[in-house]
């Protein structure tokens, strides 16, 4: 664990894969970049979280990613963690970037409603997604919405959704939290 540097605290299992994904989008091996993803099990966990990992890697930098609805988590947990100003500045100028609704909102926007439901074809998801777009309470939402409720209805399927939505994106337009993230940790424009 000391050759650890940066630690990226993400809600759940799902955000952790995506990182990964994003992390072989530029080419970069975790392991050796001495970067750890931590999975915290929910954003209500990042103030428990960070001063627990400020505290045992105080020569460490953190960073992460958290919905903004639950931007009060994130600034709860830079205060306990008693960095200077956490209560006034953004969480992201501590490396803390917000997700509009949540990740998997995102990555729909990026790629486009087509896209994610091609992914969902080549895992043999398609079929199950048209009869969830059935059902009399989703037919009347938007493809996007449905999309991003179906996504979350397995957490496996949140799981592997993540992962290959984040593989089918261009560098060049990632979301806005996955470029912040990305700048952050690989240096990349």
């Amino acid at each position: 664990m000391s050759d650890i540097h940066t630690f990226v605290l993400v809600e759940g299992e799902s955000d952790a894969a995506a990182v990964r994904a994003l992390a072989g989008l530029f080419g970069h091996d975790l392991g050796s970049g001495s970067i750890r993803i931590c999975p915290v099990g929910g954003v209500t966990n990042f103030p428990q979280a960070l001063s627990e990992l400020t505290r045992a890697h105080p020569g460490s930098s953190f960073c992460g990613l958290y919905d903004i609805a639950e931007e009060r988590y994130v600034r709860r947990a830079l205060g306990n963690a008693a960095l200077p100003n956490a209560a006034h500045e953004p969480p992201e100028s501590f490396g803390f970037f917000a997700c509009v609704a949540d990740l998997e909102d995102e990555l729909i926007r990026a790629l486009g409603a087509e896209a994610v439901q091609h992914v969902l074809e080549a895992q043999g998801e398609l079929a199950s997604f048209r009869r969830f777009q059935a059902m009399p309470h989703h037919r009347l939402t938007p493809v996007d919405h449905q999309l991003r409720r179906f996504l979350g209805t397995r957490a496996t399927r949140k799981i592997r959704s993540a992962r290959l939505l984040v593989e089918q994106l261009d560098v060049q337009r990632l979301p806005r939290p996955l470029a912040q993230l990305a700048a952050r940790l690989f240096g990349a424009a």
